[in-house]
């Protein structure tokens, strides 16, 4: 099973400063949060960990914090979407 890592500077709007996670064939294997409300970086990880990536996306996507226009959930979100892209181009380009 191909596992992929991916880490994201999010938008600096947010109170996390790093996204990582881990993608193990389409199931997300770990998040984790750097900086932000530890209690909800557990959550989330928690939550999300076991689940399709693109599950993730379309839960998380748009959840808002503080009228932001973005959260760390959504932020999460984000970052799922560009390994998801990156690991499609990188297959792309070993055909």
């Amino acid at each position: 099973m191909e596992k992929i890592n991916y880490t994201l500077i999010p938008s600096p709007i947010v109170c996390t400063t790093l996204i990582e996670v881990e993608i193990s064939g389409d199931t997300v294997s770990h998040v984790s949060f750097t900086h932000g409300c530890n209690g909800n970086a557990k959550a989330i990880d928690a939550l999300v960990r076991g689940m399709k990536a693109e599950d993730v996306i379309r839960r998380l996507s748009g959840v808002e914090c503080k009228d932001k226009g973005t959260s760390c959930a959504d932020q999460l979100a984000v970052c799922l979407k560009k390994a998801l892209e990156s690991r499609a181009k990188w297959s792309a380009n070993q055909k």
